[in-house]
């Protein structure tokens, strides 16, 4: 029998720089072909933080060879006016993904916005057409960060067959698509949320963990059996203003056989499977 080792740290930057490396190949290879993947990203308002995401995201497509097209707009601008610009990018050839990043200014409607962006650019995998599409196991476009977390636990060569994995959080973006790709991948899957009466009893449970809440400590070491894998997909920060993720990672980590550190695990695999996406989107546009 096997020693059980604890504390091995999935490293999401090495993954992600392998991952972003192979893209490259690829684009490299479409190019070739006379087709360059094209992402447009639109940016209303003035929030740092999506001022950073978005930096961050034009810049990794810079890096691959991914051709972005960044627009940046006022607060001010009508939902109509960013409908008809997705309408006019939705048409264009050479943009093969389109992302409006989020939030938006109160008076448009995200989700008119999402639904708005055809299914066939859709590399956030957010809109309705997509999250059926996971839903019956059809081919399209999965959300970045559950995509990104898959294959963080790919990489431990852990096969998840048969596996009990519990995921907390239940959003539309991370919790309920990561539920399905895990049941894909033919784990057994409870979902926790704010209405779940003990978290504790069903994570004790556990062989893979996936805490999503954005709320400090959500998972601490009493919650979690010797051996689990443990995914990390919070970011928050500490009263000093370091950043942490949604898992006591110190506490954890001496029990888990595999867990992601934050910063450094899942973060920078959401822009990789972004890039993945679109890759993929323009490599089925050249066929």
């Amino acid at each position: 029998m096997t020693q059980q080792t604890f504390g091995q740290i999935i490293d999401g930057i090495a993954l992600s720089t392998q991952l972003r490396s192979e893209v490259a190949r690829r684009v490299t290879a479409l190019k070739a072909r006379g087709v360059t993947p094209g992402l447009a990203v639109i940016l209303v308002g003035e929030d740092p933080a999506s001022a950073v995401y978005v930096r961050n995201k034009v810049k990794a497509c810079a890096d691959t060879g991914v051709r972005s097209v960044f627009e940046k707009y006022e607060a001010t601008l009508s939902e109509a006016e960013l409908l008809a610009r997705i309408a006019t990018l939705n048409a264009d050839p050479t943009v093969h993904g389109i992302l409006v990043q989020m939030p938006l200014p109160k008076h448009i409607d995200p989700h008119k916005v999402i639904e708005a962006i055809s299914v066939s650019k859709d590399v956030d995998g957010y809109a309705t057409l997509s999250a059926g599409e996971l839903m019956t196991g059809a081919p399209g476009f999965r959300p970045c960060t559950p995509y990104g977390c898959m294959k963080l636990i790919e990489s431990t060569g852990i096969n998840l067959r048969g596996k009990h994995a519990v995921v907390i959080g239940r959003s539309n973006t991370v919790g309920k698509p990561m539920a399905l790709l895990l049941l894909q991948a033919n784990a057994t899957v409870t979902v926790c949320h704010s209405a779940t009466a003990d978290i504790g009893h069903h994570t004790r449970q556990a062989d893979l963990i996936v805490a999503a809440v954005g709320k400090r400590n959500v998972l601490t070491a009493d919650m979690v059996k010797p051996g689990a894998i443990v995914i990390d997909v919070g970011m928050n920060r500490t009263p000093e203003g370091k950043l942490c993720g949604d898992v006591d990672y110190e506490g954890v980590r001496k029990l888990a056989s595999h867990i992601t550190p934050v910063p450094g695990g899942v973060g920078p695999m959401t822009i990789t499977m972004l890039l993945v996406n679109t890759l993929e989107a323009a490599e089925g546009a050249a066929k």
